[in-house]
């Protein structure tokens, strides 16, 4: 399970946010996802710590704390959906009406 971590300056960058939650327990894997199109960070990120009740800890002492000038909000990564083969609500149409 991970931590999702929203809110997030643009400027963040994988070691600072690592540190942060190292005052929690051991973090294994930080993910700061990025635009498809411009490669900008999206402002949120997900952290994996080694147990559950490091998790916990981090959620509690930093969900609502302020870091990088930001109120940061901080829960349990909820899983990812699938979205089926056509990648969401698109139709087959291409969202234009041709009439």
């Amino acid at each position: 399970m991970s931590v999702y971590v929203g809110n997030l300056s643009y400027e963040v960058t994988e070691d600072a946010l690592s540190a942060v939650f190292a005052e929690y327990g051991s973090v294994k894997r930080v993910q700061l996802p990025t635009d498809r199109e411009t490669g900008r960070l999206r402002g949120f990120a997900f952290v994996e710590m080694g147990t559950e009740a490091e998790e916990t800890a981090a959620i509690e002492a930093l969900d609502g704390a302020e870091w990088m000038g930001r109120d940061l909000k901080v829960n349990k990564a909820k899983p990812k959906e699938n979205r089926g083969s056509f990648g969401g609500n698109r139709g087959g149409y291409g969202g234009r009406n041709r009439y």
